[in-house]
């Protein structure tokens, strides 16, 4: 019997095959058919999250098949406090970037296979409990990215998408390399691979365990991305289709930080060790990004900087070692995903009807456009963190975190407060004031589909951002039993 992950798990790879025996001239129902199932797998987790108990910090709905018993690798599946926000985030922004793929007009057969291909390794991501099945999950969503970028984006595409595997496939040696390191060690297969793995870890020395880290860093940090592994990511932004930008931003990203939160938990005396460097990793990214988006005329490069400040404050939450930390990376993760998905959607949207990103080419929006106007103020004060608003949520208990371990050096934190205001506040004044421009003149607002898909996403950053209880107890218990097993292993 197919347990429920399984089923959220296979649910793309079954719309994949339904689409391979598909005409490719059958447009309409090509898309007819990628909607059904990525909106099927958006019920599937939302069923799942029902099912989930919060008050639990083990496991839930675990499934187990061995693969390989002598390597200890087995077909293991469960969900936790971390992985189940990221699981939902997934499903929502892979409906939200086919609904506004509804333009696209070039092999949409292929176009289609590909996403829902991506929606099946970053599922695979979220839902594996052993190494093994994590890192051909995590290597899978590599292909169809390489073809999404390369033949459905801008000018540039191909360098781009060059670029993006390169640094990608870089930094999966590294995480290779890694576990490989611990699996030297004796493994009991009693559990998956990533139970035995944890035990395995606790027997290296510290030097090693400080390198192997150091390892899952580069390998999740070039994902994530951080500073100085980040060079991948505004080309990839700048010339991706904006859907295809939407689950780059919005999930890929998060993968990254989702790996590297399991690597901390994994070897906590390494973190330990490296947390000056973590941290100065995580300030400098911040103000870097923040510095960067507010110099940029292009709108997605702008987004794309401004991502890496963002995943700085996920990495100072994870570096600060303590409960209400990393309760912040994770919030932040979920809000970043809501934020950064909407503001791709509105440029994108806004790109579609005059085919310039340039922010200089506009002015007076909010006479032309006022729906877009209201849904893109709202997503730029959530990316400064204003409060009401969930990017503030998350950065609050970010920046608590930090301040109990590091205390005055979180004075780096307000400055990039400071400037995420002033790129906000900046692109709010040219895009939406002034006198309108005669090559504007005819734009017109977002039609249904177009608010239905991005005023999900803001309902979401301004919904959690008032009642953030619901965001914030899903990860709860599972982030105090972390803590607490970091803390026995730091004694």
């Amino acid at each position: 019997m197919m347990g429920i992950l399984s089923l959220l798990l296979w649910t793309p790879a079954a719309g994949v095959l339904v689409l391979i025996f598909t005409p490719s001239q059958s447009i309409r129902l090509i898309r007819a058919i990628a909607h059904s199932f990525t909106t099927l797998a958006f019920l599937l987790s939302t069923w799942i999250l029902l099912l989930y108990n919060h008050n639990d910090a083990e496991l839930q709905l675990s499934e187990y098949i061995p693969l390989n018993p002598n390597l200890g690798s087995a077909y293991a599946l469960g969900i936790d406090g971390i992985s189940m926000p990221m699981l939902m985030l997934a499903t929502l922004l892979t409906s939200v970037a086919l609904m506004a793929s509804l333009t696209l007009t070039k092999d949409v057969k292929g176009y289609h296979l590909s996403i829902l291909i991506l929606e099946f390794g970053m599922l695979g991501v979220f839902l594996a409990q052993d190494w093994a099945l994590f890192y051909i999950a995590w290597e899978l969503t590599l292909i169809p990215l390489f073809f999404l970028i390369g033949r459905w984006g801008g000018q540039r595409r191909h360098t781009a998408s060059l670029n993006f595997v390169l640094y990608t496939m870089g930094g999966s040696v590294f995480m290779l390399i890694s576990l490989l390191a611990i699996s030297q060690y004796d493994l009991e297969h009693a559990g998956s691979l990533m139970t035995t793995m944890h035990q395995a870890a606790k027997d290296m020395p510290r030097y090693e365990q400080i390198l192997v880290l150091l390892g899952f860093l580069i390998g999740f940090g070039v994902k994530m991305p951080i500073f100085p592994l980040h060079g991948w990511l505004p080309l990839a932004h700048v010339e991706a289709p904006s859907p295809v930008s939407i689950l780059l931003s919005g999930i890929l990203l998060k993968m990254g930080a989702y790996g590297l939160i399991r690597a901390v938990n994994m070897l906590p005396e390494a973190a330990h060790s490296l947390q000056p460097l973590l941290l100065f990793l995580a300030l400098f990214g911040m103000l870097y990004g923040g510095l960067l988006a507010w110099r940029q005329t292009d709108l997605k490069a702008m987004i794309a900087y401004s991502s890496v400040s963002h995943m700085g404050i996920v990495l100072l939450g994870i570096a600060s070692l303590n409960e209400i930390g990393l309760t912040g990376a994770v919030l932040q993760m979920t809000a970043h995903g809501f934020i950064s998905a909407s503001l791709f959607l509105l440029v994108g949207l806004l790109y579609e009807r005059t085919h310039t990103r340039n922010i200089q080419d506009y002015s007076a929006l909010i006479q032309l456009m006022p729906r877009f106007s209201l849904l893109i103020t709202l997503s730029l004060l959530a990316a400064m963190g204003l409060p009401g608003t969930l990017g503030f949520i998350a950065e609050l208990h970010a920046l608590m975190g930090g301040f109990q371990q590091w205390g005055g050096l979180m004075v780096f934190f307000s400055i990039t407060v400071l400037i995420s205001a002033a790129y906000a506040m900046r692109t709010i004044s040219l895009l939406l004031t002034g006198t309108i421009k005669a090559n504007l003149t005819t734009l017109t607002d977002l039609n249904t589909r177009e608010l239905i898909a991005s005023g999900l996403l803001v309902t979401g950053i301004i919904g959690f951002g008032i009642m953030p209880s619901p965001l914030i107890d899903l990860s709860a218990t599972t982030i105090t039993q972390m803590i607490n097993q970091i803390s026995q292993r730091l004694l």
